[in-house]
């Protein structure tokens, strides 16, 4: 008999979780990015890898885009293209981080000229929206200052709101605004959107169709996020994850990777608060692949939250609040590690193949031959990376 019961089953089946089109493109680190034979070329060869981890996990129905790296010329075309594929186009984020004219600043910035560029930029990625029906805009600002004094601090969150009340007010009655934050970096003295508590604040403004994104890697070390998620949840402010994992800052690694126990603490936040499966929680990636291969490392990255998502489930949550409420300490610390280390990987497997899907969803992507095809196939061009 399974360890996975049927209830538990039945929520596996209906997770989601989104994948990032640039993950498919080189990435590195600030010293160098690597070139992998079959890097796709273009938005299309991205949503065509991204269509290979869904077809074998099941796992990941929509594929995030990044304007301007995935501007096309049609995006009916190119919806169409990922329908043919057995995915939809997702989150459309948007990029104010990579111009000349942003170098201090772009939502913020002191001259009105800049801020009108950037907010237009803005204006471009729902228009993209509207054409391939996504619903969130995701916004990350790398906008900040280096040194005590370099900048008006009070004047560019006065600014920010502005700006952003007027992309807000271009939505569409079901689109969004998920504003992400980031402690630090490029921004080393002070960062215009550092925290959570600067997000919520800025969207609570704006209205019920603003939301947080809460990147896993965008906080200092020691900080507990599924704290966060809870808080997040409870206000109703908790628009989305960019999962991913870090060792020692915004390291972009497979999520899990260097804290699994974190990712179970968040998702089971995410259960308690009514998170899972929510259509107003989007579980998200957003990670580069440096040295390991990009498909299989998106794999492995759905597969890991997949796994943390089912221990999650087995927390017996009953037992688990008697003992809270009786103040037995080491008998509730024990109800939630049990569910953390309950090895779920053979009845994943065996459910999987259920399902009619594979068992082992790494070895049968290897068995493929996709990687050898692709490395074939894609000569010539110029690969996808940052900035394209």
């Amino acid at each position: 008999m399974s360890i996975l019961s049927e209830a538990v089953q039945a929520e596996l089946a209906k997770q989601a979780i989104e994948l990032p089109s640039w993950a498919f493109g080189n990435s590195g680190t600030r010293f160098k990015v690597f070139a992998t034979p079959g890097t796709p070329r273009d938005p299309y060869e991205k949503i065509a890898d991204a269509a290979q981890v869904h077809r074998y996990t099941a796992l990941a129905p929509t594929v995030a885009l990044h304007i301007p790296w995935d501007r096309v010329d049609d995006y009916d075309a190119l919806k169409r293209h990922a329908e043919g594929l057995g995915v939809e186009l997702g989150t459309i984020n948007s990029n104010t981080f990579q111009d000349d004219d942003y170098k201090f600043g772009a939502l913020t910035h002191e001259d009105a000229a800049v801020r009108r560029k950037a907010i237009d930029h803005h204006f471009e990625c729902i228009d993209i929206m509207h054409a391939t029906g996504s619903r969130d805009l995701k916004i990350w600002l790398a906008e900040g200052s280096n040194y005590p004094g370099q900048a008006d601090l009070r004047g560019r969150q006065d600014r920010l709101h502005e700006s952003l009340q007027e992309i807000y007010a271009r939505l569409g009655d079901d689109q969004r605004l998920v504003l992400e934050y980031k402690f630090f970096e490029p921004a080393f003295y002070h960062t215009d959107v550092p925290d959570w508590g600067t997000s919520y604040a800025q969207v609570a403004a704006l209205g019920e169709k603003a939301m947080v994104c809460l990147d896993t890697g965008h906080h200092a070390p020691g900080t507990n996020i599924e704290f966060i998620v809870m808080q997040l949840l409870r206000l109703g402010k908790l628009g989305s994850f960019d999962f991913n994992s870090r060792f020692y800052a915004d390291d972009d690694l497979i999520v899990g990777a260097a804290d699994p126990f974190q990712l179970f603490r968040i998702v089971f936040e995410v259960l308690r608060g009514g998170g899972l499966n929510n259509p107003d929680v989007a579980f998200m990636l957003d990670q580069c692949h440096n040295v390991e291969d990009k498909i299989p490392g998106q794999i492995r990255s759905v597969l890991n939250v997949q796994e943390m998502t089912a221990r999650a489930l087995l927390v017996d949550r009953e037992a688990l609040a008697a003992a809270q409420r009786s103040g037995d300490v080491l008998e509730a610390n024990r109800i939630f590690m049990d569910a953390f280390y309950t090895d779920v990987r053979p009845a994943l497997a065996e459910w999987r193949e259920s399902r009619g899907l594979p068992a082992d969803p790494m070895a049968a992507f290897a068995e493929s031959g996709y990687l050898a095809q692709i490395a074939a196939d894609r000569v010539g061009g110029v690969q996808a990376g940052w900035g394209a």
